[in-house]
Formats: structure tokens, sequence, C-alpha cells
């Protein structure tokens, strides 16, 4: 075993095996050791944490639009890692959309990958996207290393990135089976949103009527037949609407391979709650109301939803609208990436989740559906990226202090609790107390094994 570089003591470690006391030793990056709390600690720099501080693993967010190139006044890879890092996120991965080009074929990846290089404060993956026309490039993509393709089958909300119809999600999940790829899908009907009435206004009940459960229902039903037809491995994001659990608990019983996420604003925020022109509450799909939301809870408790990422999509302030509270023409996206962590638990903790749960949701799960091996637990061989957070300790959200380009959030004022005091990116210091720690971004740019470009 090589000699430690770095050694931190806590009395409360979040391992695979459960909450234990440890001393978790990093050489080169890497957990090389995890010993016993009266073990010697030889090696390197020792650290222990506070007696109400735990130890977790670097949380793995697999659903964040940084929009560079080409929208980086929306957000950019500096400013998208910087919060995440203070968040107790070590691993984005990046969507394939907002960014000018969109990431749909090899160039625009090599484009994104030259953004991102040297300006990353954590690692950073990416996903492929996949629209109509682009099937020629959907091989050269997965070998040059996407970590999967998203689709959607409703507007995209950016005209350079195009729903796919029905054959369109056939043929591409044939062809991503083939290559043995992963496919995440923005399910909504389009049909039936179209069919429903406009949802303009100041009134969010109009416009939360014009996203109806029904068009998740209907998009989910159909991804879960053409996964069963062709083999292909799917993934439902931000799972909204709790109508569509029993469809992914039941396909996934007869052998369908699906699984799902869902996001901290699904879980923490309620229609009813909601002011009229708060259009900061704004995306798509809506956040629904409080009995929809105890049972997107049941679902993650249950298993049937298997992670909780933060579809992180901002914009400029602007762009939402705000003066004019209009739900049509106000960008659909929510801010959340540094505040995930906490929004999720002060809602578990209301619900006697435990904070072991809360770390498998959002980091071993996002991590194994992206396929990071050496990300999401404290395990020795995996990365050293760690987060001190003290699960008792509070805040007050203020908009000012976060670190992603445009600070509007549903969430200003709003006391969270767990506060995340120390973020290590392989076993180097990446957040303390309240700010970046020095030095150059130490962020990696990630591929899936095999891929080409960077680790």
């Amino acid at each position: 075993m090589p000699a430690p570089d770095l050694i931190i003591a806590s009395r409360h470690v979040v391992t695979p095996q459960g909450v234990v006391p440890a001393i978790v030793a990093i050489a080169n990056g890497k957990i090389c050791d995890i010993r016993p709390p009266d073990a010697t600690a030889e090696g390197g720099r020792v650290i222990e944490l506070a007696a109400d501080e735990v130890l977790l693993p670097g949380l793995v967010d697999t659903h964040v639009h940084v929009n560079e190139p080409g929208r980086t006044d929306w957000e950019g890879f500096e400013t998208a890692t910087a919060a995440a890092a203070a968040g107790g996120i070590t691993t984005i991965v990046d969507m394939p959309l907002n960014s000018l080009p969109p990431t749909t074929d090899v160039a625009a990846l090599e484009l994104k990958r030259a953004a991102a290089a040297g300006q990353v404060f954590v690692d950073v993956g990416f996903w492929g996207g996949a629209v109509p026309g682009n099937e020629a490039a959907r091989a050269g993509l997965h070998d040059a290393g996407v970590l999967g393709f998203k689709c959607f089958t409703v507007d995209s909300g950016v005209p350079e990135f195009p729903p796919l119809d029905a054959a369109g999600i056939e043929r591409a999940a044939a062809q991503l089976a083939g290559l043995g790829a992963l496919l995440l899908v923005h399910a909504e009907d389009a049909a039936c949103i179209a069919s429903s009435k406009p949802g303009g206004g100041r009134e969010y009940a109009r416009f939360l009527r014009s996203r109806p459960a029904e068009a998740e229902t209907l998009a989910v039903r159909s991804v879960l037949e053409v996964a069963r037809r062709t083999g292909a491995r799917v993934h439902i994001l931000h799972v909204s609407s709790a109508t569509v659990l029993p469809l992914i608990e039941a396909a996934r019983a007869g052998g369908v391979r699906v699984t799902a996420e869902t996001c901290p604003h699904y879980l923490a925020l309620a229609a009813e709650d909601i002011p009229d022109g708060a259009t900061q509450y704004k995306c798509c799909p809506p956040i629904r109301d409080r009995a929809n939301r105890e049972r997107l809870w049941d679902g993650l408790r249950s298993g049937i939803i298997d992670c909780v990422v933060s579809d992180h999509s901002p914009c400029p302030p602007a762009l939402k609208r705000l003066d004019e509270g209009d739900f049509a023409t106000a960008w659909g996206g929510i801010s959340s990436v540094q505040l995930s962590l906490s929004v999720v638990w002060t809602q578990a903790r209301e619900r006697g989740v435990r904070v072991a749960d809360v770390a498998r949701w959002m980091a071993a799960a996002p991590a194994e559906l992206a396929g990071l091996a050496d990300k999401g637990a404290i395990a020795v061989g995996r990365d050293g990226d760690l987060v001190a957070f003290a699960p008792d300790a509070a805040f007050t959200v203020e908009p000012d202090r976060l670190l992603h380009r445009n600070q509007v959030t549903p969430y200003a004022g709003q006391r969270l609790a767990g506060v995340v005091r120390r973020t290590w990116l392989g076993g180097r210091e990446v957040f303390s107390d309240g700010a970046l720690a020095g030095g150059p971004p130490a962020g990696e740019l990630l591929s899936r094994a095999g891929g080409g470009g960077a680790r």
C-alpha cells in the first residue's frame, strides 16, 4: 500500500457497509485504506472532523446544463463547477443541449472539452445528444467517450436540439442497444401537451394544467415499450409525476432495463405554495402538488426511483421574465447545483430518512448510472472525493452567496438543514468554510471507459 498523502478521521463515515467511525487514507488521489478509529494514523497530513460532521462520498450530479460554449452568459464550466464544489458535488455530467453547438457530433464534443479544459473545479463528464439527423454521428460520440445519449419526446425549448418522434425513438433505442449505450429520455407526450389548455399568464395553476401528469404517463409508457422491444437500457429523466412509478416498477419486474431519477425541487416544493407570477419556480415537467410529492418520496424509499440529481438549468434573470411573471414566456429551469444536498436533506430528515440513504441516491446511484466506477462511495480503490457535511447545522439561502453565474432561485430566504463545510477532490481540498480553496482548478474531464479524451 502506498504511503497516504492525506488521512481523514471521523466518527461518522458513510460507507457501503453503513455509517461507521473510521480513518480514511488517500494516496495519489485514491482511497488506499479504511482503518478502524483506534488504528495508528501514519503518513501524510491528518484531519480530524468535528463531532457534528459526517464524512460523505463526493456527490455525483448527472444532470447539469452548463451551456458553454455558446450560452456562457447562462452558465459556464468555471461557475457551475465552483457551485458544485460548494455543494459537496465532486462530479457533474454535462447535458448536451443549451450549449452552441449542442453535443450531437464529435466536433461539438471536442469544442465543449476545449471550453472546459483548465477551468473546472470538479470532475466533468459529458452526455451526447440523440436528435433527428445525427444517427451517423452517434457511434463516433460513443467511441469518443460520452457516457450516454439524451433525447426529448417534446420540444426541448431550444431549436438546435429538436425532439425525436416515435419512429426516431425506436431507431435510437435499437442503435444504442447495439452500441451498449444508455438512452436518457425527457419523457413528456407532445400531443397531450399540445391538446392541453395553454399555460400563459401569471397563474401557476394554469401553467401546471398545461403540462399534465398524463403527458408524462403516456410518454413513459411508450418509452418502456420501446425498451422492451429493443432491449435498450433507458433512463427516465426528472420524474415529476408519481403516476409513472407503477409503470417503471412493472417494466423492471418484467425485465426491462430502466432506471429513473427525480430532482430536489420535486421533493421539496409544492404547487400549492407557488405564488402567481413567481417564474423562478418554472421548470418542465412542472412542480406538482403535495400529495404527488409524498408519493415521489415513497418511490425513492422503495427503490423505484434510483437517484436524485439537480437538473441545474440556469438562464440570465431577464429570461425568467420576473417583472411580468408570465409562465408561458419564462425560461423553464431551476438552478440548484450548490443547494441540492441541503434541499434534499432538509426534506429527508423530516421524513426520518437517514443520511446514508441520501448519499446512496446522490452519489452511489448516479455514479453507477453513468458508469463511473471510481466515484460514488467511500471504499478502497475509489477516488478520494469526500465531503465534510454537518447535518444538524443550518443556513438561510442568500442568492448573492451562490457561486453559479445567475443567482435566481426559488429557495431564496429558505432555511435549510445541512452545511457542506469542506470538499475534497482526489484528496485535494477544493472548498472549505464557505470559499473555494486556493490554486488552479483541479477537476478533470472524464470519458466512458474505453472512450477517447481525458481520463
